[in-house]
């Protein structure tokens, strides 16, 4: 699993490439810190390069949605693969999030 986060004005950019399982969530939470830091900002996941998300990796993502809505910012998900998809929306994720 690996994060590159950019910055652009009121944007910030992170590409997700690999698999977000319980095996590297840990090391993804630490990762993720920069994200939470700037959740008063537009967060954009980029998840071309995304294989696999387990509950463990929803959960960080769920922090996510939750630190931002707290700071006044906004997730938005691009990018998904079908798979992945699928996990969102058996879980009901797919709601709260906003996907393109």
């Amino acid at each position: 699993m690996t994060l590159e986060i950019t910055y652009n004005d009121d944007t910030v950019n992170a590409v997700l490439s690999g698999r977000l399982d319980t095996a590297n969530s840990q090391l993804f939470a630490v990762e993720m810190q920069p994200l939470m830091d700037k959740a008063d900002k537009h967060i954009v996941l980029d998840c071309t390069d995304l294989e696999f998300v387990s509950s463990s990796g929803l959960r960080l993502l769920l922090s996510l949605r939750k630190q931002t809505i707290a700071m006044g910012g906004d997730v938005t998900i691009k990018n998904v693969h079908p798979e992945v998809m699928q996990v969102f929306t058996i879980t009901g994720f797919f709601s709260l999030f906003k996907f393109e």
